[in-house]
């Protein structure tokens, strides 16, 4: 047994004009996570594939939202994409390591991108993946951020941006 306690979201809010998913932890932590990031590192099959190299590139998804969110149990939440994706079961351990990773995951994911001369903009082929996107279940129209977990909301939205500042710890 593990002598690390799970650490557990004390708040989780969708800011949907940003598109950014807040996540803050007990132990201080707030993450700030896009809603592209997580789509694009989604734990799904349909993202990760079956075995180690079956793993699907995602492109064309830098304007994917996430239209709803539903805790699953007491240990994780799985969001509804704006693209029809809906499989991906994201844990706070991994909400926690993306957020820690996020810098460096999202250096690797445009990378991968680059090297496959693929963009976050196009819209995906059917050799890509284009099936997700028939599946579409349409946006919700923008507005205030929405509590997902119950946790006191904040009025303001957030600016979206990747980058150091999107993982401190509060004082």
């Amino acid at each position: 047994m593990s002598s690390t306690p799970m650490l557990v979201p004390t708040r989780i809010v969708l800011h949907q004009i940003s598109r950014v998913l807040e996540v803050e932890f007990g132990d201080g932590f707030v993450f700030r996570l896009p809603t592209e990031f997580l789509r694009v590192y989604s734990p799904s099959a349909e993202v990760k594939g079956h075995g180690p190299g079956q793993e699907v590139l995602q492109v064309g998804k830098r304007d994917v939202t996430i239209v709803a969110i539903e805790q699953v149990g007491h240990y994780a939440i799985q969001p509804t994409f704006s693209d029809g994706h809906v499989s991906g079961i994201f844990s706070w351990d991994l909400l926690y390591r993306l957020g820690r990773e996020q810098d460096t995951l999202w250096a690797d994911y445009l990378a991968r991108l680059d090297a496959a001369g693929a963009s976050r903009d196009e819209a995906p082929t059917k050799a890509q993946g284009a099936s997700s996107v028939a599946r579409s279940c349409g946006q919700s129209a923008p507005g205030a951020p929405v509590a997902v977990m119950p946790a006191a909301v904040t009025p303001a939205a957030v600016t979206p941006a990747f980058g150091a500042e999107l993982s401190r710890k509060r004082p």
